[in-house]
């Protein structure tokens, strides 16, 4: 038979219940300590001689959809020892139970430290009203600090990555223990020597998954010598998609000329393409200039001194990633242009008709996206017909040289055709890259070797050197089952709780809202 439930089950543990009575949206309860003895704080002699009592109000968790105020008579009791210089202590509780000076009871203390890991300060005191639980923002967000991350368990594989407390400005540090799949630390920026010094302090570490950044592998190297760093699959992947990218930026020039379309018109821009076509002027500009100091034998320093251009830039122009002249996403019309192609020929030439049709067809475009492509139509049929062909982006023609050749259309693969009759060395670079892929896709690390070998006389010359400097966490990386995925998945945790806090969380926040509220 179920027992019966007792008013005293719903008061904290080591109280007995002497009296309640509701008050509004308030519930108050008079409890009453069932302990006869009480430790002093000062030298721990236990007491039970009373000196006096006092009435000490607590917030507990709420009951029947009210707010609960708990009214404790707590005895002052005299300490006996006469060592101690402490003659009068209050009592003492269970610390689970009732902290020293605390306003809240253990319970309710722990569920303010819940909402506030799971949702921040103004969410969580929102959240917390509808509960009826008393609590400020700033109250959940001290909760949190000051409980801190749990302890974990010396790591033995770690990830190590960073996050941007502000995009291209400002960088942090996120540990992760891969085995445990849970985030272990947060450091304030991304240089070795940070890293460093916390790798130092955990020397049963065998294992080191890492992105492709030099400061983790010389922080690493540093601090764990024996340690087996590995290179993270996923970027080895992209920095090889990115690699040939920059062998098509590289070959921008012939590109165009091994198309026919050496020659722009800027009667048949638009006014998008004005824009970048006259930045593209000043780039170049800017590029013999760089270019004439380089041939002159001037050292990059002394370069960055005069024209007063940042190192970056200078490195792009020397490795000739600047030629592009067009930069523009893909326009909402291409799909369409067969069709369109087919009515200018038969004779519609009026955008605003041809919009109406097109919207028959699903396209959701605006009018001024169709009639400015008719005006550019009709300017090149009065113009010069052989100067139409619109000059891909490097991105673009990266993309085409990459996918599937079924899934191009007519004019994507003659544009293909053309590139790689007049630009062989891209087929190679392509050839190589695709070899790479290969290569972590299978996991046979036997072939790395001849892959550098291949590679550093092509156009991805400088991905295959570095590939090549970093050869024993590659081989890692191939061989190895251990990722550094785990840590991207934290990092996007992490930016959600930043974005939470509105982005001004500072790091032990961040570190204990995140930490803590890992499973």
């Amino acid at each position: 038979m179920a027992k019966a439930l007792s008013s005293s089950s719903l008061i904290p543990a080591g109280f007995v219940l002497t009296g309640a009575w509701p008050d509004g949206d308030r519930t108050t309860i008079h409890i009453q300590s069932t302990g006869s003895t009480s430790r002093c704080p000062g030298c721990g002699t236990a007491s039970r001689r009373v000196h006096s009592r006092y009435n000490r109000h607590l917030f507990d968790l709420p009951i029947a959809g009210k707010s609960v105020v708990l009214k404790a008579s707590v005895r002052r009791l005299r300490c006996e020892a006469t060592a101690c210089g402490r003659r009068i202590f209050a009592e003492r509780f269970d610390p689970s139970v009732l902290t020293p000076w605390a306003r809240r009871t253990g319970r309710l203390e722990g569920l303010v430290h819940h909402l506030g890991l799971a949702l921040g300060g103004r969410p969580g005191a929102s959240f917390a009203k509808r509960l009826m639980l008393p609590v400020s923002n700033d109250t959940l967000l001290r909760v949190v600090r000051r409980r801190g991350c749990p302890q974990a368990p010396p790591p033995t594989v770690i990830g190590i990555d960073d996050w941007a407390w502000r995009r291209n400005h400002r960088y942090g540090t996120i540990i992760c223990d891969l085995e445990r799949r849970r985030p272990i630390c947060l450091l304030p920026d991304r240089e070795a020597a940070t890293a460093q010094a916390w790798l130092s302090e955990q020397p049963q570490i065998a294992i080191v998954a890492r992105d492709r950044g030099g400061a983790y592998a010389l922080a690493a190297a540093r601090a764990l010598p024996n340690a087996v760093q590995v290179a993270d699959r996923w970027h080895l992947m992209e920095n090889a998609s990115h690699a040939f990218l920059d062998a098509v930026r590289k070959s921008m020039r012939q590109i165009r000329s091994a198309i026919g379309a050496m020659t722009i018109t800027p009667a048949l821009l638009s006014a998008a393409e004005r824009l970048q076509y006259e930045g593209y002027l000043r780039r170049e500009e800017v590029n013999a200039a760089v270019s004439a100091l380089a041939r002159e034998g001037i050292a990059i320093k002394e370069i960055v001194r005069r024209t007063g251009h940042s190192r970056g830039l200078v490195h792009r122009i020397l490795r000739d990633q600047r030629g592009d002249v067009f930069r523009l996403r893909e326009s909402s019309l291409e799909s369409y242009l067969p069709w369109l192609d087919a009515e200018w020929s038969a004779g519609h030439r009026n955008g605003a008709e041809l919009w109406r049709r097109l919207r028959t067809q699903g396209f959701r475009g605006s009018l001024r996206v169709v009639t400015e492509w008719a005006t550019r139509r009709r300017r090149a049929d009065q113009i010069n017909a052989d100067t139409l062909s619109r000059i891909p982006s490097a991105r673009t023609i990266s993309r085409l040289m990459t996918v599937s050749r079924d899934t191009l259309t007519k004019a994507e693969t003659v544009t293909v055709a053309a590139v790689e009759t007049g630009v062989p060395a891209l087929i190679e670079a392509r050839e190589i890259i695709a070899a790479f892929h290969l290569m972590i896709s299978r996991k046979t690390e036997g072939d790395l070797c001849a892959w550098i070998e291949r590679g550093r006389p092509s156009l991805v010359a400088s991905f295959a050197n570095g590939i090549d400097r970093d050869i024993n966490a590659v081989r890692a990386a191939i061989t190895s089952g251990w990722s550094n995925g785990q840590a991207e998945g934290q990092i996007t945790k992490l930016k959600l709780v930043k974005r939470q806090m509105y982005g001004r969380g500072k790091l032990d926040l961040l570190q204990a809202r995140l930490i803590g509220s890992t499973p």
